[in-house]
């Protein structure tokens, strides 16, 4: 039986609202984002039939936590048996969280030129390197070879990197693919697919 990954990103935040770029900090779901959370969960129950059947993987912070409480509410799945993987965290981009854009703009426009709106995150002087998120993430992946059925819920640019490592793509390609609060993908046999809970009937 060859392996299959569905990867979630949590629900919209107060500071994803306040275009804020997060990183690590933490910050709680909307009202909306819970209600993202929630239609994602219901879709993939109706994909995955059998939720007790996955095993659940969570980012450790905050907003994936809350997430996952969510979708382990609608699959009827002991929260208990999630394990977080520190792997899955977002992007760290250092003294640039909870900033936004035209804030680091106005103190650190020098880092900023020759970026466009897909790879900037990564000139923080601060942060984490693209290829250190690459190793991590494949080593993530790496870890989890055996595990036959796995959902994994993380974050907006971590998993752009994890579909990237996943499909061997190029930083620039991996950095363009679609990041969504509405979407989730299903990984395998070197394939991605997406589901959108706004396009599909459950």
């Amino acid at each position: 039986m060859e392996q299959t990954i569905y990867l979630i990103r949590h629900g919209e935040t107060v500071l994803n609202t306040q275009g804020r770029y997060q990183g690590e900090l933490d910050s709680p779901l909307t009202d909306d984002g819970i209600e993202q959370v929630k239609n994602i969960s219901r879709l993939l129950k109706l994909v995955i039939d059998e939720p007790n059947e996955w095993e659940i993987i969570s980012s450790p912070l905050g907003r994936a936590i809350q997430s996952t409480e969510i979708i382990c509410k609608v699959f009827g799945y002991d929260f208990n048996k999630v394990t977080t993987d520190s792997r899955l965290t977002e992007v760290s981009v250092g003294s640039w969280a909870g900033l936004t854009t035209q804030e680091i703009e106005s103190s650190w426009q020098e880092l900023l030129e020759n970026t466009d709106n897909y790879n900037w995150y990564f000139n923080s002087p601060d942060g984490e390197s693209y290829d250190s998120v690459v190793k991590r993430v494949s080593e993530w992946l790496g870890s989890i070879r055996e595990k036959k059925k796995v959902i994994a819920v993380s974050h907006g640019l971590t998993g752009r990197i994890i579909r990237g490592v996943y499909r061997n793509l190029e930083k620039d390609q991996a950095l363009r693919l679609e990041v969504s609060q509405n979407t989730f993908f299903k990984l395998t046999n070197n394939n991605i697919e997406r589901f959108c809970y706004e396009y599909d009937e459950f």
